[in-house]
């Protein structure tokens, strides 16, 4: 017989809030004594890997199996190095280089960094297939374009990053990557047939399960091939029928953000949570903006009432919790027998070495040659980023070049900066003067207001080097040099270029 006074405690269990603060406030700490499986760290939560291990100490102290995830992709979207930028290059950049040998020591080497600091579940690897170049919310995130390449990386990063200790977690399942939405502001439609899905974006993620990744987490995505009406997440077609039954996958599933507007606008916080669950959902990540108790609270009842009405099954309930505990004991167990010894642990170059493996640059006959002769200015174009990326994450080459050069000077403009603007050129070109000049964009062919101050100024200075920390789709000047990814380790490998700290191997144009 049910004993519906384990209830609050079961409900706890599914959970993954977030919280404010850089120590465990009281709240979470208390709650992990009453059954909470799990916490998500954000950037707000990182000052060092000192802090956070010892923040983790105290969440282990409470609960020792207690699952600790952080969204860290080691690309632009970082948050162990918020405050910096990523030593790693990102997965357009891995999946360009193309070696998944350097792809699974790369997430070998951020599994250790973040076992060490007592993180067991990272929310990554993307798995999507970017096959929508104009998509606003995956792009450089994504290993590429290609089904097959981006299943090899995938699986790549999942063996590498679970050697550790830590959990892989494939996302954004069934596949984020052939949409023009951002899921955190509305429901993207995967407008494609169940063929095309089988042969596209679901490789990766049968590969990444063939990996043995032991989380997937959802997409806010309608699937009409598989479900007309409800978003994946809230889906027991997409979720129990796709996922566990056709693809095998027994592993825990977790959400995407459960505030997002994916799913939180026709149903609500609770109302998600419920029907999440329902559908087959074992976690339910929460807190990135509600990250507070109340919030816990109210999602934790929300549960149990359902249960208690009959809207969510106990035995669902009881089954995503076993998934729960099961990770939480995977995650101890492995760690302990990898040996991972608490606290910060030497910087790695890996990621520095990958990123200079990955640029490429393009050089028209007859333009300058690289290294620079002489101080440069550079001026970086800042697009909306969006919500995934954060804003707290520096990028460019400028803050890089300035190191290697001493006396660079750098600009930045916004689309409110030069959309206004009769003359725009002229504004981007103020303090430059007739030194060397470098544009440094992200993603032009998905910012119109980029492109055309580009092709003003490249008629005044066909001079001037574009740097591309995007996805190269526009090939632009005379010297074009692609990163492929915005990351810290990006930009210094771009800056050795231009200042000669590193000769390249140009390409042809």
């Amino acid at each position: 017989m049910s004993n519906h006074g384990e209830l609050p405690e079961l409900a706890a269990a599914v959970l993954q809030p977030g919280f404010v603060g850089t120590s465990a406030p009281d709240w979470i700490r208390r709650w992990l004594g009453e059954g909470l499986g799990g916490v998500a760290l954000f950037a707000r939560n990182v000052e060092s890997a000192a802090q956070v291990a010892a923040l983790t100490a105290q969440l282990r102290a409470e609960r020792p199996d207690v699952i600790v995830a952080i969204d860290e992709e080691a690309g632009d979207v970082t948050r162990i190095e918020s405050r910096l930028g990523s030593s790693r290059p990102g997965n357009l950049a891995l999946g360009t280089i193309d070696d998944p040998l350097l792809t699974e020591a790369v997430a070998r080497d951020l599994g250790r960094e973040l076992a060490a600091t007592g993180i067991t579940l990272n929310y990554a690897p993307d798995a999507d297939v970017n096959n929508n170049p104009g998509n606003p919310v995956i792009g450089v995130r994504a290993f590429g374009a290609e089904p097959l390449l981006v299943a090899r990386h995938t699986a790549a990063f999942v063996r590498g990053l679970q050697t550790y200790g830590v959990a892989g977690c494939a996302k954004h399942f069934p596949g984020h990557g052939d949409t023009s939405v951002d899921s955190h502001h509305d429901v993207p439609l995967i407008d494609r047939t169940a063929e095309e899905l089988a042969t596209g974006e679901l490789v990766p993620f049968r590969a990444a399960i063939a990996a043995g990744t032991k989380v997937v987490m959802t997409g806010h995505l309608l699937v009409p091939a598989y479900d007309a009406d409800l978003p994946a997440t809230l889906s027991p077609r997409i979720l129990t029928g796709l996922l566990r039954e056709e693809l095998g996958f027994d592993g825990l599933i977790v959400t995407d953000a459960i505030e997002m507007q994916g799913v939180r606008r026709r149903f609500g916080l609770a109302g998600a949570t419920v029907r999440a669950l329902a559908a087959g959902v074992d976690a339910i990540c929460v807190g990135g903006d509600h990250a507070d108790e109340e919030t816990a609270v109210r999602l934790r009842d929300a549960i149990v009432a359902a249960v208690r009405s009959g809207e969510l099954p106990e035995e669902r309930l009881r089954d995503a919790v076993a998934r729960v505990r099961a990770l939480g004991d995977w995650t101890t167990r492995t760690q302990r027998e990898a040996g991972v010894v608490r606290g910060p642990r030497p910087a790695s170059e890996i990621g520095f070495a990958a990123a200079r493996r990955v640029v490429r640059v393009t050089r028209a006959e007859g333009a300058p040659e690289l290294p620079v002769t002489g101080v440069p200015h550079v001026v970086e174009f800042a697009p909306t980023r969006n919500i995934a990326m954060g804003s707290e994450t520096p990028w460019g080459i400028g803050a890089p070049l300035a190191d290697l050069l001493p006396g660079t000077t750098s600009v930045r403009f916004g689309a409110e900066d030069l959309e206004g603007s009769s003359d725009p050129a002229s504004l981007v070109l103020a303090g430059a003067g007739d030194r060397p000049l470098v544009l440094v964009v992200r993603d032009v062919h998905r910012h119109p207001w980029v492109a055309d101050a580009l092709a003003d100024v490249l008629e005044i200075r066909p001079d001037a080097i574009v740097v591309e920390m995007g996805i190269p789709v526009k090939v632009v000047g005379g010297v074009h040099v692609a990163t492929f990814g915005a990351t810290r380790a990006c930009g210094l490998a771009a800056a050795e270029i231009i200042s000669g700290a590193v000769v390249p191997e140009p390409v042809a144009a």
